[in-house]
């Protein structure tokens, strides 16, 4: 077992030495974020770079922009790469111009380096008006995928934000949907839910309309919120909330999916081939949000500061995976071992719903139930770096399957037992270099303990191009806010993460001669119902060697309970350990990460990428009570653009995971190539294709179809 406490003294010096450092680089994602297309974003993602907070975060940015003109302090902050300093710089330049016409500026200026603004260039938008000769601005994308197993209408998304006329912005989503199964009823003669099976399905999950005025703005339709530090509520994307926005992205899934997900139920035998699996392409998807009305009153000069008020109503139909639910009418209590709370059985029924049926398993059931929100804002501020906020909101869930009662297991992101909400206070000042904010919150609900209280608080201090973040953070056992989205550790407890922790973390950037950055993070934290301490610590390099030359060296150390060790332990569950009705696993192992990334850069239009990584990690299986499980992954990356208007990049990723079996978990080598053209001056046509192989000897894997994969993603955005 590792000597934690040298590990901690290590890590510790390795923070120090950072801290002394005198250029740094922020925004606090896990790296230097430097991409162009939302492809880039599914690369890092996918490559282990940066997880899946910060994936959708990004990409939320880069689908919706960014307005260099109107965009506020908490907005621009939300940038990848840029400090506080640098965006009261970029603040204080606009001040003074009036209008930032050309980004190029800030570089002349000497606000931004050449390099860094052209990492952030694919999240702005500037809003020339002279070259349009249309009332409006805006972009227009479709997609659609395909793979060889695939049958009838392709998975596809269209996506659609305009904005200009009479300052009102429009947005919306349109999907066509194959794999998600029809609508749930109760079903008496089984005493359970029932519904048919999947099949191709038109949909408008997102449409709203926004109107911004000199001080007044309201949406009605889907939208995101946040407040303060992310609190008392927050269901938007940003590090640093600031009010609502439109609610139009779309994701697409990185694997196939399993199209028969069903169980025997009532027939003798599943009705899926128990000799072949069978893969198809997965839908495009869109998250839920809020859909109803928000509006906000800004600058409002009250005695020398400025009032800011925000409201919102929402009412939302919602999904939720089979498991989540039970039924009150047979359990008091969700937390019980009782058979009788377990998720009820969900049957696929047709055209005879009386004839023996099966049962579907591991599905996310749509529209079951409808969560109404009242919630409101109250800020007063003295400049951009000083205010004080109230934010309360009020949420009642209506269940939409009539019938049968049905609540929320306790390991359920929502709380069980009736409504809930949250009332918080907020504050922010600024002392010279440094930002302090805080947030206070209590949580009321009706599970046992009627809800817990909240507190956050973080000193963010920038100069010059340094930033270092230090937090600390308090959660009660029954803290239960699913609206919320403040810092905490990458854990559960009941379904949410801000929930049973006390911690602490430390985060800085740094640069030396400007060729080599630096990020460093420690994060120490304590569960008080099982009396269990856990730590994560990452440490980065990257260096420019020459113009040509990059590399990067990081390292990831994580243990989710120092106090018991051993090899007996898991870190995390397996591909195949899907949530079921027993809820999620629970694990208390240990992970140490190894990673090494080489760029090759021979000319400003050609690039190549290689990655490397190591992992060590507790498995938990009987193979592994003495040692580590050995993953290993190598990744690499060749981009070039040939002609002003052509990008062609080409991607292949190796992954064995358990390097010393090929029968226990996943071996596999996936390649594409991705082809951009500019047909106009802002439209692109997308083409992309991949092949997957499954190199492993598991039986999953020897009965799978298709093997190789072939999938196929055609896509065409128009900007106007």
């Amino acid at each position: 077992m590792l000597n934690i406490r040298n590990l901690v003294a290590v890590l510790c010096a390795s923070l120090a030495l950072t801290v002394g450092s005198q250029r740094a680089h922020s925004n606090q994602y896990e790296v230097f974020v430097d991409i162009s297309t939302e492809e880039d974003l599914y690369d890092l993602q996918v490559a282990g770079i940066i997880d899946d907070i910060t994936f959708e975060t990004l990409v939320e940015l880069l689908q919706r922009g960014v307005n260099l003109n109107t965009a506020s302090r908490k907005t621009l902050y939300n940038l990848p790469n840029l400090t506080y300093a640098e965006v009261d710089a970029i603040l204080a330049y606009r001040d003074e111009v009036g209008r930032i016409a050309d980004p190029i500026t800030l570089v002349d200026q000497g606000i931004l380096r050449a390099d860094k603004l052209s990492a952030i260039a694919a999240f702005l938008v500037i809003r020339t008006g002279a070259n349009n000769k249309l009332p409006a601005s805006g972009m227009m994308r479709v997609q659609t995928r395909y793979s060889v197993e695939d049958s009838g209408a392709p998975a596809s998304a269209l996506q659609l934000r305009a904005q200009g006329l009479q300052n009102i912005s429009i947005g919306m989503v349109a999907l066509n949907t194959r794999l998600e199964i029809g609508e749930v009823r109760y079903d008496a003669v089984r005493q359970a839910l029932s519904a048919e099976a999947p099949k191709n399905k038109a949909q408008l999950p997102k449409l709203y309309v926004q109107w911004e005025g000199e001080s007044l703005s309201a949406i009605a339709g889907t939208y995101r919120i946040g407040f303060g530090q992310r609190l008392t509520f927050d269901n938007s994307d940003q590090t640093d909330p600031d009010g609502f926005y439109g609610d139009s992205d779309v994701f697409r899934g990185s694997d196939l999916t399993r199209d028969c997900k069903e169980s025997a139920g009532e027939l003798d035998t599943t009705p899926c081939p128990s000799d072949s699996y069978t893969y198809v392409t997965p839908d495009f998807r869109s998250r839920d949000g809020l859909t109803g009305v928000a509006a906000s009153l800004r600058e409002v000069e009250v005695g020398g500061g400025l009032l800011e008020m925000h409201g919102f109503l929402s009412y939302q139909p919602r999904s939720i995976y089979q498991y989540e639910l039970y039924n009150p009418a047979v359990c008091d209590d969700p937390r019980s071992e009782d058979a009788a709370c377990s998720a009820p059985d969900v049957f696929r029924t047709g055209e005879a719903p009386l004839q023996p049926a099966s049962e579907f398993s591991f599905q996310t059931l749509p529209d079951m139930y409808a969560e109404k929100i009242a919630g409101a804002n109250v800020s007063y501020s003295q400049g951009r770096r000083s205010h004080v906020g109230v934010t309360g909101y009020a949420s009642q869930v209506d269940w939409l399957v009539e019938g049968m009662e049905l609540d929320f297991q306790e390991w359920s992101s929502l709380p069980y037992g009736g409504s809930f909400g949250a009332v918080g206070v907020d504050a922010a000042k600024g002392f010279g270099y440094t930002d302090v904010l805080a947030e206070v919150t209590r949580t009321f609900d009706g599970m046992p303990g009627g809800g817990g209280l909240g507190a956050l608080g973080r000193a963010i201090t920038a100069w010059k191009k340094n930033e270092i973040e230090t937090s600390v953070r308090y959660y009660a056992k029954n803290f239960a806010n699913p609206h919320a989205r403040p810092i905490a550790a990458a854990d559960e407890y009941d379904g949410l993460r801000a929930r049973d922790e006390i911690g602490g973390r430390v985060q800085y950037t740094g640069e030396f001669d400007k060729r080599f950055r630096v990020r460093t993070k420690l994060d120490y934290w304590h569960t008080p119902s099982e009396s269990r301490n856990a730590i994560q610590a990452f440490v980065r390099g990257d260096v420019e060697v020459t113009d040509q030359f990059q590399w990067g060296l990081w390292t990831l150390y994580q243990d989710k309970d120092l106090s018991r060790g051993g090899r007996d332990e898991c870190y995390e569950g397996t591909d195949d350990d899907e949530i079921g009705p027993n809820g999620p696993l629970t694990c208390a192992g240990q992970k140490m990460q190894a990673t090494g990334r080489l760029r090759f850069s021979p000319s400003k239009t050609t690039w190549f990428d290689l990655q490397g990584q190591l992992e060590l990690q507790d498995d938990g299986a009987s193979q592994f009570t003495d040692k580590y499980r050995k993953d290993v992954s190598i990744v690499g990356i060749a981009t070039t653009k040939p002609h002003p208007r052509l990008r062609i990049r080409a991607r292949t990723r190796f992954l064995y995971e358990d390097i010393t079996a090929s029968d226990y978990l996943e071996k596999s080598w996936w390649s594409y190539a991705d082809i951009s053209y500019r047909l106009r001056r802002r439209d692109q046509l997308k083409f992309r294709y991949d092949l997957v192989m499954h190199l492993d000897d598991r039986s999953a894997t020897l009965t799978r179809t298709p093997n190789p994969e072939h999938w196929m993603r055609l896509e065409y955005a128009a900007h106007f």
